[in-house]
C-alpha cells in the first residue's frame, strides 16, 4: 500500500489511530496491538505504555511476527512486549491472562501484510470475531481503533461490516467514531474508533 501525507491516505488513517490511541494511553497501561504487521502500531504503543505498561502483539502470519520482533529489537523496546501468533478472532484465548475490562486500548490495521503475501487478507467473519473479543477486553474509557482498508480485493466488504458493526453497538456502554475526511475517495482508507463509557 502507498503510504501518503493526504487525507484519507493510509498514512492520515493510521497517524488519526495513534492520536486517538494516545489520547487515553498512559505510562503503566496494558494495550493490544491485533494485528501487529510490520510493527509500527506495536512501536507505537510500546512507547505509550512506558516500561511500566505492557503490550500483546498478535499477528496469524509469522512473517509478520518475526518483522515486528526486528523492529522492536532496534528501538529497544522488546521487553515491553508479549508477542504471539494467531489470528484476531482468537484475541479471548491467545490473552487469556488478561482479565476483560483490564485493557486501555487495542489496535486493529485490516488489509494484508504490506510487503507480503496480497492474497492473505483479513476478512469480516474473523475480524468481527476479533472485534467483539476487543470489545470485551476494553476497560472503562479504553478505545478500541480499526483502519479499514476497502481499496484491495475483499477490503470494501470488510469495511461495510465494520462499520454497520460499529453502527449497531449500544449507544450507552460505547462511542463510535468515524474518520469523516473531506474529499475522501470511496476506496480510501478510514479509521473507525469506539470509545467504552468510563463509567461502565
Amino acid at each position: 500500500m502507498k503510504h501518503g501525507s493526504r487525507s484519507g491516505s493510509p498514512r492520515h488513517a493510521v497517524s488519526l489511530a495513534h492520536r486517538v490511541a494516545g489520547s487515553v494511553l498512559r505510562e503503566g497501561d496494558l494495550a493490544v496491538d491485533a494485528t501487529a504487521g510490520n510493527g509500527h502500531d506495536t512501536v507505537f504503543l510500546a512507547r505509550a505504555v512506558g516500561a511500566a505498561g505492557k503490550v500483546f502483539a498478535i499477528d496469524l502470519q509469522s512473517a509478520a511476527i518475526e518483522a515486528t520482533r526486528a523492529r522492536l529489537d532496534a528501538e529497544g523496546l522488546s521487553g515491553r512486549v508479549v508477542l504471539r501468533r494467531g489470528g484476531h478472532e482468537r484475541l479471548g484465548t491467545l490473552l487469556n491472562e488478561v482479565d476483560p475490562g483490564r485493557v486501555t486500548v487495542v489496535m486493529l490495521n485490516l488489509g494484508y501484510l504490506p510487503g507480503g503475501d496480497k492474497t492473505r487478507i483479513t476478512r469480516p467473519a474473523t475480524t468481527l470475531s476479533g472485534l467483539n473479543e476487543a470489545l470485551r477486553l476494553l476497560a472503562p474509557g479504553g478505545v478500541l481503533t480499526v483502519v479499514c482498508y476497502p481499496g484491495h480485493p475483499g477490503g470494501g466488504e470488510e469495511a461495510r461490516e465494520v462499520r454497520a458493526w460499529a453502527s449497531a453497538l449500544d449507544a450507552e456502554p460505547f462511542r463510535t467514531f468515524e474518520d469523516g475526511a473531506t474529499g475522501r475517495s470511496k476506496t480510501a482508507p478510514f479509521l473507525v474508533a469506539v470509545k467504552k463509557n468510563p463509567d461502565s
